[in-house]
C-alpha cells in the first residue's frame, strides 16, 4: 500500500470522527436546549406570583426536587431562588459526578 492510500484512508478516519463528534456534540446542545426549555416551563408553573423566583411553599407544590435541595440552591440564604440559582446547582452538581468506569 502507498503512502497515498494511507494519507487518503487516515483523512477519511479523520472527517467520520470529526463528522460523528459534530453529530454527537449537536445532540448533546439540542437535549440540554430542551431540558431549559422543560425547566424553565417548570419553573414557570411554580412561580405562582409571578415574581421571577420561587418560595420554598412554590418549590414544594411544583418543583419537588427543587424543595428538597431549596437550602443548597438558596445559597445567598433569600428565602427564595431564581431559575438562574437553580442552573446553577444543577450545573455544580454534574460537576461534581465523578465518570463512570
Amino acid at each position: 500500500m502507498t503512502p497515498t492510500f494511507h494519507l487518503r484512508a487516515f483523512s477519511i478516519m479523520a472527517v467520520l470522527a470529526l463528522g460523528t463528534a459534530a453529530h454527537a456534540q449537536s445532540a448533546n446542545a439540542a437535549r440540554l436546549e430542551k431540558a431549559r426549555t422543560e425547566l424553565q416551563k417548570r419553573f414557570d408553573a411554580a412561580d405562582t406570583n409571578k415574581d421571577g423566583k420561587l418560595t420554598r411553599e412554590e418549590a414544594q407544590a411544583k418543583m419537588p426536587k427543587v424543595y428538597k435541595n431549596f437550602d443548597a440552591i438558596d445559597t445567598g440564604h433569600s428565602g427564595a431562588v431564581s431559575l438562574a440559582d437553580i442552573e446553577t446547582f444543577v450545573v455544580s452538581k454534574k460537576g461534581s459526578r465523578k465518570p463512570a468506569g
